[in-house]
């Protein structure tokens, strides 16, 4: 499999790569938690801007992710900020939020960013071709908090945002039972399995989709989110548990000859 490398981690390759986002409302809250996650080494850290009370303010989000660049040095810096749509927290017009997506690709200070699906075509496709001139790689997102729709529609959909040039996909649906559940399961294998050389994220949230958390290794999921203070989105697993958990997953893959 062709893999996504950013600084010292192959996204696609070996065991899932764990997440952990920053979502503080203050200064003092962000760079607290930045800490705590430091102190964890997490292969890949979210910023979630959305969070941010003065998000709208260029010189201080800007400080922001000077200090965030400082304190967690060589691990891999996400961009997000999430539309209410989305499950996103601070309201924002279309055009803040080209601004603000601009703002951070143009900082220098961020490895990855998410861009949503549903912001639009002509909203995201700059944005795509602005990250790609600045080695910026692309995740190109889609989220549902009140379902899990058809399996057809989510493969569409990650196929869009592979067709747009995202370097990973992401596709997160919330369970309403136990077979919506598989139906994420299933489709990260079907979109696995056609694009080989495309890493994927996908997840079905809240305590019912836990599974796909910890075994999205078996399907072709190659990032799992956790939490260290704060959940970012419903289901999320203490970081050290969330470890623990995948690599058992991962050794007995492998020590059984399954891969």
């Amino acid at each position: 499999m062709k893999t996504v490398d950013i600084k010292n981690i192959k996204i696609g390759e070996g065991i899932p790569k764990v997440c952990l986002p920053i979502v503080g409302h203050t200064q003092y809250e962000i760079i607290s938690q930045a800490m705590t996650i430091a102190a964890l080494k997490p292969d890949i850290v979210e910023f979630r801007a959305d969070w941010f009370d003065e998000v709208f303010s260029t010189e201080i989000t800007m400080d922001i992710l000077k200090s965030l660049r400082k304190l967690l040095q060589n691990i891999p810096v996400l961009f997000t900020f999430r539309r209410i749509d989305e499950g996103g927290v601070m309201p924002a017009t279309t055009a803040q939020y080209k601004e603000i997506n601009n703002r951070a690709i143009s900082s220098g200070l961020i490895d990855m960013i998410d861009l949503e699906l549903f912001a639009g075509d002509e909203v995201i496709k700059p944005l795509i071709a602005k990250a790609k001139e600045n080695n910026i790689v692309v995740v190109i997102s889609n989220h549902d908090f009140e379902k899990t729709p058809p399996k057809e529609v989510l493969i569409s959909r990650m196929r869009k945002m592979i067709l747009l040039g995202a370097d990973i996909p992401k596709i997160a649906v919330m369970p309403l039972s136990n077979k919506d559940v598989l139906t994420l399961l299933s489709v990260t294998d079907d979109v696995h399995t056609s694009y080989p050389d495309t890493p994927i994220i996908t997840m079905s949230m809240d305590g019912m989709g836990i599974v796909s958390r910890i075994c999205g290794e078996i399907f072709g999921s190659s990032v799992t989110f956790g939490s260290a203070r704060k959940a970012s989105a419903p289901g999320q697993i203490e970081a050290d548990e969330l470890e623990r958990a995948i690599r058992i997953v991962h050794d007995n893959l492998y020590h059984n000859g399954n891969f």
